[in-house]
Order: C-alpha cells, then sequence, then structure tokens
C-alpha cells in the first residue's frame, strides 16, 4: 500500500506528542491479545506484526484473520507485506470524546453514541518497517507472530522472570504455581508444565533475585485466550542474548507517563452487609512497582464526611500477586459489625513503568 493511499483518509495525522516506553522499549503483542487485554494496553507502547491493508474507508492491520484499525502519524511510511508497526494503543472508550489524545476521532460529547472500554481499540502508528524474513524462532518471532509456531516444537533462550514479576504480559495462564515468564530482547511468553529448575539451578518464581539468570527452553507452542506459551519439555541454563537482530525501527520521541488505574475490587464501592472478617482485593490495570507499597495504604473507621479518623487506622497485612496485578488486604482484628470502612489508596504508589496512581479510595458497610 503506498503512502498516498494511506494518506486518502483524513485521519493520518493525529495530534499529540509520540510514542515510546519509558524504558526505550515496546510491548510486543498480537491483535487478538490487544481485544482480551484492552486494560492492560490502552495507552501502551506496543509492536505489532502484519499486513496494512486499505478497505476503502479506513486503514487496517491485518493478522491472523483479525483487524485492528491504525491511525499514521506525520511522515510515516506503510510498506507493502509484513510489517512490524510501533504504536500506541487506544481503547477509545476508555477516554472523554473531546479527550486530545484522541486527535481527529476527538469530537464533542453526545454528538452520537460513544463506544464502551474496549469496543473500539485504534493503534496510533509511529513506525512501520518491513518485517524480517523468518528465521530460526526466538522469543520475539514466537511472541509478535504466534499463528506461525503453534503446534510446534521450538527452542528459545530468554531472561527469567519470575511469575511476571514486572507486569511483562497481561495476564497468567494459570496452568501450576510453578509458571514463570522468559523475555527477550523484545517480547516475552509463559512458560508452563515446568518447575524451572535442573542441572546448576534451581529457580524461585517469586523472587526477583533470580531475574538475572538465562534459560534455553525447548516446548511446544500453545495460543489460549490472547496468551501465548510454551508448553516445556527440557530447559538449561545458558549465556545471555546479545542484541536481537529482528529489533529495528527509528527511536520516536518520549511521551508521558500512562496513569495506572484500579479496575476491580471486592467488596466494590458502597456495598453493605460486607462480612467483617472480609479480604479485601484491589487489581490494577497493569503490574506495580511492589516497593511504592509501603506507607502508601490507609485502612480505617469512616467518621464526617467518610474520612478515616487518624485514631482510628486499623492494622493489616498485605500481600501482592504480580500475576494477578493485585494486592490483597487482610485485617489482624475482625472489622466491627456495622461500620462504615474507608480504604485508601495514597497518591505515590506507581506501576512497574514509573507510571502514577491518583490517589483512590474504597468505601463499604460491615453487616452483623
Amino acid at each position: 500500500m503506498s503512502r498516498a493511499v494511506a494518506g486518502a483518509l483524513s485521519l493520518v495525522v493525529l495530534l499529540g506528542v509520540g510514542v515510546r516506553a519509558q524504558d526505550g522499549t515496546h510491548r510486543l503483542a498480537t491483535i487478538d491479545a490487544l481485544h482480551q487485554y484492552p486494560v492492560f494496553y490502552h495507552m501502551q507502547p506496543v509492536v505489532l506484526r502484519g499486513e496494512l491493508v486499505f478497505d476503502g474507508l479506513q486503514n487496517l492491520l491485518r493478522a491472523d484473520e483479525l483487524t485492528l484499525r491504525v491511525l499514521f502519524e506525520d511522515g510515516v511510511d506503510a510498506p507493502r507485506g509484513r510489517v512490524d508497526v510501533r504504536g500506541l494503543l487506544i481503547d477509545v472508550g476508555r477516554l472523554d470524546p473531546d479527550d486530545p489524545r484522541l486527535g481527529p476521532l476527538a469530537r464533542e460529547p453526545d454528538t452520537r453514541a460513544w463506544p464502551r472500554p474496549g469496543e473500539e481499540l485504534v493503534l496510533r502508528v509511529s513506525s512501520a518497517v518491513p518485517a524480517p524474513p523468518p528465521g530460526d524462532p526466538t522469543v520475539r518471532s514466537v511472541a509478535i507472530e504466534p499463528w506461525r509456531y503453534e503446534g510446534r516444537t521450538v527452542t528459545v533462550v530468554g531472561n527469567f522472570r519470575g511469575r511476571n514479576l514486572f507486569g511483562d504480559l497481561a495476564d497468567a495462564p494459570g496452568r501450576s504455581r510453578y509458571d514463570f515468564v522468559l523475555r527477550g530482547s523484545e517480547g516475552a511468553l509463559w512458560i508452563t508444565e515446568l518447575r524451572p529448575r535442573g542441572r546448576g539451578f534451581d529457580l524461585d518464581v517469586d523472587r526477583r533475585v533470580d531475574t538475572n539468570r538465562w534459560l534455553e527452553v525447548t516446548g511446544r507452542v500453545v495460543r489460549e485466550g490472547g496468551l501465548v506459551r510454551i508448553e516445556a519439555s527440557r530447559m538449561a541454563l545458558t549465556e545471555a542474548l546479545g542484541v536481537d537482530e529482528e529489533v529495528s525501527a527509528p527511536a520516536p520521541a518520549p511521551r508521558p507517563l500512562a496513569p495506572l488505574e484500579v479496575v476491580f475490587s471486592t467488596p466494590t464501592d458502597r456495598e453493605d452487609e460486607v462480612p467483617p472478617g472480609v479480604a479485601i482485593r484491589i487489581q490494577f490495570s497493569r503490574g506495580l512497582d511492589e516497593d511504592t507499597l509501603e506507607g502508601n495504604i490507609r485502612v480505617g473507621y469512616a467518621g464526617d464526611a467518610d474520612q478515616v479518623d487518624a485514631a482510628s487506622t486499623l492494622s493489616f497485612a498485605m500481600s501482592y500477586d504480580a500475576a494477578t496485578r493485585a494486592i490483597r488486604i487482610e485485617m489482624n482484628e475482625p472489622l466491627e459489625p456495622f461500620r462504615v470502612v474507608r480504604v485508601e489508596l495514597l497518591e505515590g504508589v506507581t506501576a512497574f513503568d514509573g507510571g502514577p496512581l491518583s490517589a483512590w479510595t474504597l468505601l463499604f458497610t460491615t453487616g452483623p
């Protein structure tokens, strides 16, 4: 598809700054993964592989019999054939209709029905380059084009990342307590079926201290629910990889960090008759920097104007599950019945990439 054809749409230019992850990398993904986990990828820089096509109305990225609408930033060419595109994933329904980050998608509120979250995804493309020809499988090539390898036995090398301790992937397959993430120079895969131990190594999926190790893993490639994993049959320690030769793209300009969001809690806000022995669970849009939780969580009985009385601050134990991006709060003593409880997450909590969480509160009332 020529740049002239791509430019036929009025949507080829977007307002706003360029796209880059804070650590200089993008998340490798598939169109399937974006639709399965829009909260995780919303406002995140991603890399996808596919073919750019124009359907007469809009530009699309097509891969694995799925399509995703794309908008080109100014000056971006659209090569023919298989391409690797880098850009910002926007879940349109999660932004207000007049949000300037939408560029030409923005409009005055109430002009027509606005999509619900997850209903309309758009990729704002900052670069598009021809994809490298197929070669030996790597973590990157399997993660970005899993349909090419599905059902095949492959051998890949990557960095042990524990049980998604760095929030590399959107969710966990939940096959066993020893599932772990293997990351390449770009992209990451889940490894299942084998515990990460063998001759000369026994790695703990819950300890970051072990994430300086590199493994060679052999197994069968499986896709399920937007996740890609390798059902391992063999693994061994190996040396760290150098720079992946597949990785090549101009470095776009930096962008502000996407905010961290709470996507689910139990109890829910304003819930009544909550059992006094309840364990409070709060799930986030992406992985946390666990160190920022210390001192930034407060639980107490609400007084006037639903504020926590400092004298009624309660003690609790807190744990964080990186695989589900959720914290669990268990009170050291059962809550008093018929009291309004306020849970506060204070400013200072951040995502693993530094994205900030705005102060957040949860109110619920205990039952008998």
